[in-house]
Parts: structure tokens; C-alpha cells; sequence
């Protein structure tokens, strides 16, 4: 069976693994640092704080700006349930909004459903392709909708508008007019999950970009205590001769990252922009190319004049089909040997969601995409060989099911 994924090895992950072993720092050291750093050169945002998941740094942001019961957060239907549930987590209400032919949130109909509960706005972005930052970015902005903005924590009267946080979990290395996710709006969260573009095994990071008159180093401090049960000094700190002493000032969580992870992180990034993305993108170009010339694929964006995609997952829709003939197909080409995936089941759709009132059907585009979806594999193992074997299980399964 060829597998729908499989995580990239490098062999001096293994050197870097056996020095950070013999270091004697395998939890959060200078290895978990230097990472932080790294990513936020490479993104160009002002402070990253690596966490144990993106589901946690979500969580996290959304507990530091004071969600909680009463207030509504904003996201697009069509998205894993992890961008909800950190909603539901925080006593919040989710807000749903349909999403575009991209996959992505319909940004032009978000103020629709903007009150004065609304603290947060989520976008995602599927697949790696930006969302349509400037749109959301300005609507915030705006005098009316700031005039909406009911501050009730700390950060939310010094912010004095909503925040926008970017679930990025699949963009690392996706550009939206000139500047990388983690560099597009107020905070960012990139998942180093073990099928994403980077892994780190599981892991996450949360990239500051706040505007004044925040400082993004104290944010990070004030979130790194959050990270380790509210405690005023992590292990490295401790380190220093005789300099044990420490406070807990906050009740905080267990959500940071091991410099057994970072060691990972940090040789998949040295060579992301010139191996991994490159060749993600010849898997992309390849599919689009191959599958061109059938009038019944519907073909990804993911490059255009604004905005270019980290090449995450190809989702291909097949047009005329419905949700269960979808299924069939899937099956037909698991019959040879593919693995294929579907993303994502809209938040609605799902059985607690269901239960809380929400209805697929009131969200016809993300239902739509996700009925009509198949995920083709992306990952820098696959052959030429490999990809036309993809392809022609994929054709001769939709056009099986279709006659």
C-alpha cells in the first residue's frame, strides 16, 4: 500500500538527537530556544513561543486575551475540529462562517455576524493558501466595528479591537503579498504535527506580531510562565548555580516544548525553503498537471498574483459527484493500493456540534467542498513512479464510479 503520508527522515536529525541526548537538556533547553528563534527570523514576526501541540497555543492566546463565557470567536466552518474546540474549552460560543471555493473562510461575510460579543476572529488556513488577511485585517480596524468591540480583560481594552488569530497549523512558508504566515496578522499558530510540513513529532508554535502598545517580549515571558503551570523560571533558568528559588504567579498549564523536539524542528527548517517546499510544489504542479485534461477534476488554487501556498495537503474535488459516490471512489482507489484521505468534516456536521444546535446545511460551500474532496498524498518520498500510480488510481476510480 502506498501510504497517504509519510514524515521526512534526515540523518542529521539523528546527530542533532544523540548531542541534545547527551546534553542532559531533553525537556525545554537551548535547543527549544534556538528554534523559537529560528522560526521567527524565517517568518519575520517579532517573538515565537513553541508549545506542545497548535491545538494548545490556540487555547492558550484565546485564555491570555480573557475568552471566556459569553463572548463569541469566529471561524470558518470548514476546518478540524481542534479550531473550535479550544473555543468550547474557554466557555465561549463558536461562530460559524461558510468558506470559499478556496476552502477558506469567506472573509467578506464575516462582519456579518460581527457583535458585541465577538472577541476573536479565526481564520484558517487550508492547505497552506493564506487567507485574505488585508480584508480581515482592515475589517477589524474599522471605526464601526471597533465601536462594537466590548473590551472585558486587560489585553482586550489595551488591544481595543478584535483579535485576529491565524490557525496557520498547515501554512508554514505560505507568502500573502510579499510576507510569510506568522507575519500576517496580530498571532499566529503553526502546528509541527507529525503529518505536517515540519514535525516535530507533535508540537506548535505561536508567533507574535502585536502591534503597540504591546511588547511582544513581555508577551512571550507572560506566556512562557502560562506554558509551565504559572511558574516564574522553566528548568534552564533553575540551571544557574545555586538560583533554585521560584514563584508560581499564575495557574497556568503543561504545554511547552522538549528540546528532544526541537532538534527536529530545527533540521527540517534549515532546509525547507530550498528541498521540502520546492518539492511539494512539484508534487502539486505534477497532480494539476496530470489531472488537467479530465473535465470532471476540479483543481486546487494555490498560487496566484497575492498569494502562494506551504504545498500542505491537494485537495482534489471531483465535479458531479455526490458525498456518497465520493466514498466510493475512495474505496475503489484503496482497492489499489493508494491511500488517499478526506479534509476536513465540517465543525457542523460533526455530532457535538450537531447537538449544540449547528446545522451543516447553513454552511452550503464548506458542505459542498468537503462532499465532493479527495486528498491526494504530499510528501518529498514520492516518485515520479509513485505519482503516476496516484494518478491513474485516482482516474480509473472517478471514472469507474461516474459511468
Amino acid at each position: 500500500m502506498l501510504n497517504f503520508y509519510k514524515p521526512q527522515y534526515d540523518p542529521k536529525a539523528l546527530e542533532m538527537l544523540e548531542e541534545v541526548l547527551k546534553s542532559g537538556w531533553i525537556t525545554t533547553g537551548p535547543k527549544t530556544k534556538e528554534f523559537e528563534q529560528k522560526l521567527a527570523e524565517y517568518c519575520g514576526n517579532k517573538k515565537t513561543l513553541c508549545v506542545s501541540a497548535a491545538t494548545t497555543g490556540m487555547e492558550l492566546i484565546l485564555r491570555w486575551f480573557g475568552v471566556g463565557e459569553g463572548d463569541e470567536v469566529i471561524l470558518p466552518a470548514y476546518t478540524y475540529c481542534a479550531t473550535a474546540n479550544v473555543i468550547i474549552h474557554c466557555g465561549a460560543k463558536p461562530v460559524f462562517v461558510d468558506v470559499g471555493k478556496d476552502f477558506n473562510i469567506n472573509a467578506e461575510a464575516i462582519s456579518d455576524v460581527i457583535t458585541d460579543s465577538t472577541k476573536v476572529i479565526i481564520p484558517v488556513d487550508f492547505s497552506g493558501y493564506p487567507c485574505d488577511y488585508d480584508v480581515i485585517n482592515n475589517l477589524v480596524r474599522e471605526e464601526e466595528i471597533v465601536a462594537k468591540f466590548n473590551a472585558s480583560s486587560e489585553e482586550q481594552r489595551k488591544l481595543g479591537r478584535i483579535l485576529v488569530l491565524s490557525d496557520a497549523a498547515h501554512s508554514i512558508g505560505g507568502v500573502y503579498k510579499g510576507n510569510k504566515t506568522g507575519n500576517l496578522t496580530d498571532i499566529s499558530v503553526f502546528s509541527f504535527h507529525a503529518v505536517k510540513n515540519i514535525t516535530t513529532g507533535e508540537g506548535g508554535a505561536i508567533s507574535l506580531n502585536l502591534d503597540q502598545p504591546f511588547d511582544n517580549s513581555e508577551v512571550y515571558k507572560e506566556l512562557n510562565i502560562k506554558t509551565l503551570h504559572g511558574q516564574t523560571k522553566d528548568a534552564l533558568a533553575k540551571n544557574s548555580m545555586g538560583d533554585w528559588r521560584y514563584d508560581i504567579i499564575d495557574v497556568g498549564y503543561k504545554c511547552n516544548m522538549t528540546d528532544i523536539q526541537a532538534c527536529l524542528g530545527l533540521v527540517a527548517l534549515e532546509k525547507y525553503d530550498y528541498d521540502s517546499l520546492p518539492r511539494r510544489k512539484e508534487i502539486f504542479d505534477f497532480y494539476s498537471d496530470a489531472l488537467s485534461t479530465y473535465n470532471w477534476a476540479e483543481l486546487p488554487e494555490y498560487v496566484s498574483e497575492t498569494k502562494t501556498s506551504s504545498y500542505h495537503i491537494y485537495p482534489l474535488r471531483i465535479k458531479g459527484i455526490s458525498e456518497s459516490g465520493r466514498d466510493h471512489i475512495i474505496q475503489e482507489i484503496a482497492k489499489k493500493d493508494v491511500s488517499v484521505n478526506v479534509h476536513f468534516q465540517p465543525v457542523p456536521m460533526l455530532t457535538h456540534y450537531k447537538k449544540m444546535g449547528f446545522n451543516v446545511n447553513n454552511y452550503p460551500i464548506a458542505l459542498d467542498n468537503f462532499s465532493r474532496e479527495v486528498t491526494l498524498p504530499v510528501y518529498v518520498d514520492l516518485t515520479r513512479e509513485d505519482l503516476e500510480k496516484i494518478v491513474q488510481s485516482v482516474v480509473n476510480s472517478v471514472e469507474l464510479i461516474l459511468s
